[in-house]
């Protein structure tokens, strides 16, 4: 994305990544989420999910990229999420964030998104809406 001035009602932006296993032990290494059903077989094959699934944070996180990289772009933060999870992510999944802008303030540097990411068999894994303040300080200029 370039500067504030150029977003427009209805643009969008969109980043695709394979999820690995590496994907998992990292995010548990940051956080400390040693959830069973992120990293015990085990417990994951006899759960309702029936294997291992992705941390939330690491789904919801190709969002951060989207945002901060490409739509508003440099110098965005989230002031507001509200995301519901759809269905789980596994280790081999393709996920494709989507965010599409549904309103933008250039006098406040506000930008409210729909948000979607979806697996590489169309699925909805996550949905809803975020409120993104962009810095105009960082931001790109326009042109």
């Amino acid at each position: 994305m370039t500067g504030l001035a150029s977003i427009a009602v209805g643009q969008r932006a969109t980043r695709t990544r394979a999820i690995t296993v590496r994907d998992i032990e990292l995010f548990t290494e940051m956080t400390g989420d040693r959830n069973p059903l992120h990293c015990d077989p085990d417990v994951a094959e006899a759960s309702r999910f029936g294997g291992i699934i992705v941390q939330g944070g690491v789904t919801s996180g190709l969002l951060n990229a989207v945002v901060a990289e490409d739509l508003p772009g440099p110098g965005s933060v989230f002031l507001h999420v509200d995301w519901n999870f759809r269905a789980p992510v596994r280790p081999g999944d393709v996920i494709t964030a989507t965010v599409e802008v549904l309103e933008h303030r250039v006098d406040k540097a506000i930008t409210r998104l729909r948000t979607t990411i979806t697996n590489q068999h169309a699925v909805t894994v996550l949905d809803g809406t975020a409120l993104v303040f962009q810095d105009p300080s960082v931001a790109r200029p326009s042109g």
